[in-house]
C-alpha cells in the first residue's frame, strides 16, 4: 500500500481533528491543519513538534465556508509540504441545529454550509491536487447519523452528513479507475468539543478510543468504515432496516 506522508486535516484545533493530529504524527507523518483558532493550532503544532520532532507541522487559519480561500489553503499547504499532498481528510464540521419548522433556519442553515457546502469545496480543493498528483487518498467525515433521517435537532445535521457521504461516494465512483482512493468514515459517539449530546449518550467512547478506530480505517483505506466496529457496524444495520417509527424513538 501506497505510504501517506504528508497529511492535511481541517478542523484540526479541537476534538477529532486534533486527536488525529496526534496519531498521525505519532506515525511519523508531516502534517498540515488548519481551523479557524489559530491560537490553538500553534499550540497543538508546537506539542507535536516537542513529541515528534523528525516530522514538519504547517498550520493556516481556515474558515471552510470561505470557499475561495479553502483553495488557497490547500494549494499553500501542499508547497508547505514539499509539492505534494498524499492525504487530506476533511473533518471541519457544526453538529447545532434545530426542529424543522421552530423558527430557526438561521441555525440549520448553517450546519448544512459548513457540513455540506464546505466540504464540496474542500474535496473540490484536494481532488484538484490529486489529479494533478496522479495519486492521493481523500478522506470524507460523516456520521452515523447519515444513515437515516432522524427527528429534532438531527434533521438537518444528520441530511448534511447523508449528503456528504453521497459526495463522497460520487467521487469515488469517479476515480475507482485511477490510482486516488476515497474513504467515508461514520463515527459512532466519540467524546469531543462537538459532541455534547453524544458525551452523555450510552456507547460514547473517549476521544483517543474512537480516534484510534478512525486512524485505523483511514490507513487501511477502506472505501467506508463505521468507527468504532463495534457496537456501530451492527446498529447501522440495525438503523437502515427498521421501521422510521423505531429509528425516530430511540434517536
Amino acid at each position: 500500500m501506497t505510504a501517506r506522508r504528508t497529511i492535511l486535516i481541517t478542523g484540526a484545533s479541537s476534538g477529532l481533528g486534533e486527536q488525529m493530529a496526534r496519531d498521525f504524527a505519532a506515525l511519523g507523518r508531516d502534517l498540515a491543519l488548519c481551523a479557524r483558532r489559530t491560537d490553538r493550532l500553534e499550540r497543538l503544532r508546537e506539542e507535536l513538534l516537542a513529541a515528534h520532532p523528525g516530522i514538519t507541522v504547517a498550520v493556516r487559519a481556515l474558515d471552510v465556508t470561505d470557499h475561495d480561500r479553502v483553495f488557497t489553503v490547500f494549494r499553500a499547504f501542499r508547497d508547505d509540504l514539499g509539492g505534494r499532498l498524499d492525504r487530506v481528510i476533511v473533518n471541519a464540521g457544526l453538529g447545532k441545529g434545530q426542529p424543522v419548522g421552530t423558527g430557526r433556519f438561521d441555525a440549520n442553515l448553517h450546519t448544512v454550509r459548513v457540513n455540506l457546502d464546505a466540504a464540496l469545496a474542500q474535496c473540490e480543493a484536494a481532488v484538484e491536487i490529486f489529479r494533478a498528483q496522479n495519486a492521493g487518498h481523500l478522506v470524507v467525515v460523516s456520521s452515523m447519523s447519515a444513515m437515516r433521517g432522524l427527528p429534532r435537532n438531527l434533521t438537518a445535521y444528520a441530511a448534511s452528513k447523508a449528503g456528504v457521504a453521497t459526495l463522497a461516494e460520487g467521487i469515488r465512483a469517479e476515480l475507482l479507475r485511477t490510482p486516488i482512493k476515497v474513504t467515508t468514515l461514520f463515527p459512532g459517539f466519540i467524546a469531543s468539543e462537538m459532541s455534547s449530546r453524544s458525551e452523555k449518550a450510552p456507547l460514547t467512547v473517549s476521544t483517543e478510543k474512537g480516534v484510534r478506530a478512525m486512524v485505523r480505517a483511514v490507513e487501511a483505506e477502506r472505501a467506508r468504515a463505521e468507527v468504532p466496529a463495534w457496537p456501530w457496524v451492527p446498529i447501522g444495520f440495525a438503523m437502515r432496516h427498521l421501521p422510521l417509527r423505531l429509528v425516530a424513538k430511540v434517536t
